[in-house]
């Protein structure tokens, strides 16, 4: 059995996850309005892997005997005002995202709970790569986003991304 705390932190990340999903859906649907479709498929596959993730939670949840509770998931209220601007949230909210993770490892440390810390490994290794990702994002459009040439190319290499399910062992 899980620490209470534990638990409720795993409980509110499911739904943080699937809020991830909803942003980063937004964020596709604004740069498919603005005929950057690659970037709107980069987007559209964070959202898979955010709601993949979601899904891990659970199921870990479960494995232990513990009962999910989802909430209501909220909508997006970030105001999407240009292409670089979308780059730099994304980048901040998995910045959040990563402290969200370590808040969860913190509070299974405190208690010893050392299944959880070895399940939360695979998301912070995960978050280091996502946030790594974002950043990256922001300082090539930076580089390349004045020029529409160099945009384009940036589009179609954004756009070749494929969506490949994470391979978590639980």
């Amino acid at each position: 059995m899980l620490d209470k705390k534990v638990v409720e932190l795993l409980n509110q990340q499911v739904n943080k996850e699937f809020y991830s999903a909803y942003l980063y859906l937004d964020f596709s649907n604004f740069y498919y309005d603005e005929g950057l479709e690659g970037f709107g498929n980069w987007y559209k596959i964070q959202a898979q892997e955010e709601r993949d993730h979601a899904m891990l939670f659970i199921q870990y949840l479960q494995n232990n005997g513990e009962k999910v509770t989802l909430e209501a998931i909220d909508k997006p209220a970030v105001t999407l005002e240009s292409a670089k601007a979308v780059l730099a949230e994304g980048l901040k909210h998995e910045q959040y995202v990563t402290s969200l993770i370590h808040n969860i490892y913190d509070a299974a440390y405190s208690v010893k709970d050392f299944r959880t810390m070895q399940f939360l490994d695979w998301f912070v290794k995960e978050q280091g790569e996502e946030e790594t990702n974002a950043e990256g994002l922001v300082k090539k459009f930076e580089l390349f986003g004045d020029d529409p040439k160099s945009l384009y190319m940036l589009d179609n290499e954004l756009g070749a991304r494929v969506y490949s399910a994470p391979s978590l062992v639980l």
